[in-house]
């Protein structure tokens, strides 16, 4: 089952064409990460299946709604108020800023959309909220604040407050970027065992090794295209187009 379709999706800013004809899905229970050097379109691409950019042209569908509806002139303009509320229940994101909010402490950051947002009573959200806690490993720190927690340590809270709508995906944008790398591994540790618990997860990352590790499949971008595009084994390993390669030996190499 595809739990997200994109289909010959088109993004321009001004004349800069951003995203050419991408086209991809994420079946339900599988890890998808998007790689490819800067300027690529990878964050231009999270940021349409996010709502936080509207695409030109193409579609995105999130289960059995679309997201975009087509237009006489080939464009496209956002679904009703309804379907798109709809759709956002479906997704999580994590920023590569954690993004908390500073004057609530942990146990209020991850229960604040859920109750005012979901409607789910507060003790019942407080109970889930202890429990992805555990399962990121800071389960003393519900009652610290933002600046009392390390980089490593306000990601894995982001992570738990992305969680706590109980999405059915979970996007992922530069996970580590904002990290040392020291800190780095307590992140990618806890996206591995969200997968091996069949967690549906979309990841834009520079991680070459842990998305070669982790992922059902890689897509690899380049100048706004999808150049390759399916096993790790295939594309990492075996990549067929010259940019690819040309892009993995330099990652290589550094």
């Amino acid at each position: 089952m595809n739990l997200l379709e994109v289909a010959h999706l088109q993004k321009s800013f001004d004349d800069t064409v951003v995203l050419r004809d991408i086209s991809f899905h994420v079946e339900q229970g599988s890890v998808v990460s998007i790689i490819g050097p800067s300027g690529s379109g990878k964050s231009t691409l999270l940021r349409c299946m996010t709502m936080l950019e509207a695409a030109d042209s193409g579609s995105i569908q999130y289960g059995d709604m679309q997201m975009y509806v087509p237009l006489a002139n080939g464009g496209c303009t956002y679904a009703d108020r309804q379907t798109l509320k709809a759709i956002k229940q479906q997704f999580g994101l994590v920023f590569q800023n954690f993004n908390l909010f500073p004057h609530m402490n942990v146990m209020s950051n991850l229960i604040e959309a859920p109750v005012h947002v979901l409607g789910i009573k507060k003790a019942e959200a407080i109970e889930y909220a202890r429990t992805l806690l555990a399962k990121v490993g800071l389960s003393d720190k519900e009652t610290a604040y933002p600046c009392e927690l390390s980089g490593g340590q306000q990601q894995r809270v982001a992570i738990a407050r992305a969680l706590a709508m109980k999405p059915n995906i979970l996007f992922f944008y530069e996970p580590t970027s904002a990290l040392d790398p020291e800190l780095t591994g307590e992140i990618l540790k806890v996206i591995r065992s969200l997968a091996e618990e069949d967690m549906t997860m979309v990841i834009v990352t520079h991680e070459m090794a842990f998305a070669h590790d982790v992922s059902d499949k890689v897509i690899f971008m380049d100048g706004g295209v999808i150049v390759e595009q399916g096993d790790p084994r295939d594309v990492m390993d075996h990549p067929k187009n010259e940019r690819t390669k040309a892009f993995l030996s330099r990652i290589t190499e550094n």
